[in-house]
């Protein structure tokens, strides 16, 4: 895939005594750049170009030594002043170069805006292709430049699925070039996701031919999983097409979605398939049976002395824990995780899109970071919440979907899970020292040919199975309970923990990690237990996207 060819960017440097000059040779430093009305575009320099055009007659209508016209150069380095003064001389919006390339196209590829709006204004064409069919939309795909492309899908109702000459949409560019900011803002928008190309290709083989995570995991988790199967002409999935190429992480990561969601396996509980159901059924199962071995084989054991007061008290307070243990795996199980309203209608329409009336600099909503957008619920959704693929839903504040409780962790019931696994800790602990102790107690009379450790795997069979299970759940949730409660410490999710170079809310102005929903262990802590939330309206300091916008 070719994108479009492009000059170089004849912009100054910041000294000022060098430069590119349009007519002539490239990256060849002369003293005075700017010698007529093109190079005079290209550096913005609105007072020469007046000078040029009213005192000297030059035309802005004649293209430059390249066969590039003065609005064109304008276009790129995104001089709104200049676009419009070219304008009002008699510059033709729709003038194309040798390649047939308007000063749209352009302006494409550094999303200049304000200079787009000028050209749209004075009658420019948004639909115009160049020799390789590509138009303004597939140009700001190619670049990257979302915010560009969503202007003119909203704006001049661009058509954002168009193919080019080889059967190619934006969303192909996009997945191939790996910008994923793009991907999510054309599926916002409905583009056609399972469209081949002249090779067969979808946009996913194309992003499996790249190599890039990020934008396959968009495509998959968007999708209706039927992509994952498609052959291109070739005889190749993407899957097939990543390993080839060596991506062996991009194939590992789309195989196994086409293995979880291809019907390879009916049941709903079988190797990496997580069902409606889950594993909650299991856990359950698992503290009822590990409850009733406790009551009977250890604390109740025919063979183990009576109980005194103390082995009673505390194995009685394990009973009881389990008791509040079932209740709250009842209630971070049942429990609305913080469920984001999807829309009900299809697609985002021009006379109710969610991203038209927002003020960027001012929305509490919006914070200028396009994965906010889901391309599944159409909604623009907060800063750190995600799309569960499991729930189908945007779970606000979304830590992770666990499967032992059939439910995602989020805002809403994080506090119910961290009591829980605290609880779940607590009682495999008590249980654990309470069979050890009764086990330790024991006294048997040891016939000499047989040993101890083989006289209580007879003697209490349930009670040693009893143990194993125990120790194992408590290795389990003890881990879990350490984990989260140094996330809420620190008030981040294991979401944003796993995934904090994918953030950029994440990232200081340095640009490194930095958490601005940290407010310091205490303050953490007390708003948690508290609310049974941190209120993410209070940032500690502005993120590095933040700090830009502003």
């Amino acid at each position: 895939m070719t994108e479009i060819e492009l000059v170089v960017d004849p912009k100054p440097q910041q000294n000022g005594d060098t430069g590119r000059n349009p007519n002539g040779s490239p990256g060849a430093p002369i003293a005075n750049p700017i010698v007529d009305v093109c190079s005079a575009s290209a550096y913005g320099d609105l007072e020469k170009l007046r000078g040029f055009v009213e005192r000297d007659g030059q035309s802005v209508s004649n293209p430059d030594g390249h066969g590039y016209y003065a609005l064109q150069w304008a276009a790129l380095n995104n001089f709104p002043d200049v676009a419009q003064y070219l304008i009002e001389h008699g510059g033709d919006v729709n003038a194309a170069d040798h390649r047939r390339q308007t000063a749209l196209h352009w302006a494409a590829v550094h999303g200049s805006i304000p200079v787009a709006d000028v050209l749209v204004q004075s009658g420019a064409r948004v639909e115009a292709a160049d020799i390789n069919g590509y138009r303004a939309v597939h140009v700001a795909a190619q670049y990257g430049q979302t915010s560009f492309l969503n202007h003119i899908i909203v704006k001049c109702g661009a058509d954002y699925d168009a193919p080019d000459n080889d059967g190619r949409s934006p969303l192909h560019w996009a997945a191939y070039k790996g910008y994923a900011d793009t991907i999510r803002l054309l599926l916002f928008r409905d583009a056609y996701q399972g469209r081949q190309d002249e090779k067969g290709c979808t946009p996913l083989h194309w992003a499996a031919l790249s190599g890039n995570v990020e934008a396959c995991t968009v495509l998959v988790h968007a999708g209706n999983k039927s992509e994952l199967q498609v052959k291109d002409k070739s005889g190749f999935t993407p899957a097939e097409l990543a390993a080839n190429r060596g991506h062996r992480h991009v194939a590992y990561v789309l195989s196994n979605a086409a293995k979880i969601n291809g019907g390879l396996c009916e049941d709903k509980i079988c190797a990496g398939t997580i069902g409606t159901t889950g594993y909650a059924p299991i856990l359950l199962f698992v503290i009822i049976i590990l409850t009733v071995l406790f009551i009977n084989s250890v604390l109740l054991g025919p063979s183990f002395p009576k109980v005194t007061a103390v082995v009673g008290l505390w194995g009685w307070t394990g009973v009881s824990f389990a008791v509040v243990s079932l209740i709250m795996f009842y209630r971070c199980s049942s429990k609305d995780p913080g469920y984001i309203k999807p829309n009900s209608g299809k697609s985002a329409t021009r006379t109710s899109d969610p991203l038209l009336d927002i003020d960027i600099s001012n929305s509490s909503i919006w914070k200028g970071n396009w994965s906010q957008l889901c391309a599944t619920c159409k909604i623009i959704r907060p800063v750190r919440s995600k799309h569960c693929p499991y729930c189908k839903h945007c779970v606000e504040q979304f830590d992770h979907h666990c499967p032992w409780i059939s439910n995602c962790v989020g805002k809403k019931n994080r506090w119910d899970f961290f009591v829980f696994v605290c609880m779940g800790t607590l009682t495999a602990f008590i249980g654990a020292v309470t069979a050890v102790h009764r086990l330790w107690t024991w006294s048997p009379i040891i016939p000499s040919s047989e040993k101890w450790i083989h006289l209580v795997v007879v003697e209490h069979p349930g009670a040693i199975l009893f143990l194993g299970m125990d120790a194992i759940l408590l290795s389990g949730v003890l881990t879990l309970a350490v984990v989260q409660a140094s996330q809420i410490a620190r008030n981040i999710t294991t979401n944003e923990m796993a995934n904090a170079a994918r953030y950029s809310y994440l990232r200081g102005p340095d640009g490194r990690f930095r958490n601005p929903y940290n407010h310091g262990c205490r303050k953490n802590c007390t708003d948690f237990f508290i609310h049974g939330y941190i209120n993410d309206d209070e940032v500690a300091w502005p993120s590095l996207q933040e700090a830009q916008i502003a």
